[in-house]
Formats: C-alpha cells, sequence, structure tokens
C-alpha cells in the first residue's frame, strides 16, 4: 500500500512542480509522478544536508515542502540542459 501512496503523492508533487516551473503542458502523468519521486529523494537529500530531513515511514509537511523543493530543482535542471535556461 505504501508504493501506491507513493505513487500518488509524487505525481501530485510532480504536477504541482511542473505548474510552478511552466512545464505543465508538456508533461504527461508518467512524467509527473517519475518527478515527484526523484524530486523527493532529491529534496530528501538537500533537507538532510539543512537539517530539514524526514523519514521514509513518517508522513510530514516539511518532509512534502522539501519533495516539492527537490522537484522544483529537478525540473530546473532539466529545462537548464534542454533549453539553455531556467524558466
Amino acid at each position: 500500500m505504501g508504493w501506491i501512496i507513493a505513487i500518488v503523492v509524487g505525481g501530485v508533487i510532480g504536477w504541482i512542480a511542473s505548474m510552478i516551473m511552466g512545464r505543465d503542458a508538456s508533461m504527461g502523468i508518467f512524467w509527473n509522478i517519475v518527478v515527484g519521486l526523484i524530486g523527493s529523494l532529491l529534496g530528501g537529500w538537500i533537507g538532510s544536508m539543512i537539517g530539514v530531513g524526514a523519514t521514509l515511514t513518517t508522513f510530514s509537511i516539511p518532509g512534502l515542502l522539501m519533495s516539492l523543493v527537490g522537484a522544483v530543482v529537478l525540473l530546473g535542471i532539466a529545462n537548464l540542459i534542454q533549453r539553455g535556461r531556467v524558466r
């Protein structure tokens, strides 16, 4: 059941990050999920560096926010690589 929740939450986080970065029209649900899941890992890593990390077994608002930050950073890097600039 945890994987299903991770996929749903990852999809929502990826969708919100794609709206923030202006890529909503160019991404489908699959890529929203991928960006959300990888962004969550990236956000957890960034959070652990600054002391705002969350564990995988607990649900927390700071954990969601760090997942969103990680997904936005991931999309920013993708924009930089694809277009040569960050939108």
